[in-house]
């Protein structure tokens, strides 16, 4: 479950990502406090973890390889690890604010390079799309086209202490609302039944975007992240075959030299 519920490749991270304190800091961002880390020195570079059962240990590769490089803003989504839950609902508006709030925080105004998994990856386009003087690249990695399908998403933590309760206990622990986990998933159950990522929100994104996904993704199908990479303005599209929703945990050596191409290369025009 580390790598959201996947079979990982045995990879330990260098510091247990997320629960840092050393690297740890706070923002307070209207009702709740945003907790994340930080690593290095150099271009800041915004990681976000997938929701749900996410963390931010789950991009510990991505982190441990970055950090040599560049100054990595690791962020743990409202409601996830650290941060606190608040009392307004969940939107991917609100995770662009969070995230806002946490490079101002900082006092960061050039534009970040932003990677983001899943949800994560859906909250980098709300964020490109809201603050596109903000962004310069971003990467998603299973963040295909959601469209009004009426989709109904149930996320039930007994079913994932059944999977993997070591893990839940080791995220029960962090959390800085325990008791209020139940109601929080609720919470992201009705943002994910009414979130559409179409046209309207993609085609406000004009900031270079490489969006990577695995060719067997159950989550973020095929044919949804060709859809999404046909609406962006200015992307490529990774497809990384056999590989599941985790296909940076598939296959990590693939998704990482698609990414280095799209980060070194200084412009790009689709």
């Amino acid at each position: 479950m580390r790598y959201f519920m996947q079979q990982a490749d045995g990879y330990v991270a260098s510091v247990p990502y997320g629960d840092n304190i050393e690297a740890g800091h706070y923002v307070m961002q209207e009702d709740a406090n945003i907790y994340y880390e930080i690593y290095g020195e150099g271009r800041p570079f915004v990681v976000l973890h997938g929701g749900g059962v996410g963390c931010a240990y789950e991009m510990a590769q991505f982190i441990d390889k970055l950090k040599d490089y560049c100054r990595v803003i690791v962020i743990s989504t409202r409601g996830h690890g650290r941060s606190e839950i608040g009392v307004t609902p969940f939107s991917l508006d609100q995770r662009a604010d969070d995230i806002k709030a946490v490079l101002d925080n900082e006092n960061i105004e050039e534009p970040v390079v932003m990677m983001g998994f899943s949800d994560g990856g859906y909250s980098g386009y709300a964020f490109a799309a809201l603050y596109p003087d903000r962004i310069f690249k971003l990467i998603t990695i299973g963040a295909g086209e959601i469209p009004p399908t009426g989709q109904f998403f149930v996320f039930d933590l007994d079913e994932w202490r059944k999977a993997d309760n070591d893990f839940i206990e080791e995220q029960q622990r962090i959390r800085p609302e325990p008791e209020r986990w139940p109601e929080m998933l609720k919470m992201y159950e009705r943002m994910w039944n009414n979130t559409v990522v179409s046209k309207e929100l993609l085609r406000r994104v004009h900031c270079p975007v490489l969006l990577i996904n695995g060719e067997l993704d159950i989550h973020s199908p095929l044919l949804s992240a060709v859809s999404a990479y046909q609406m962006l303005e200015n992307a490529q599209l990774a497809i990384i075959p056999g590989a599941s929703h985790v296909c940076f945990a598939d296959n990590f050596k693939a998704v990482q030299e698609c990414m280095i191409p799209f980060l070194t290369k200084q412009t790009y025009s689709a």
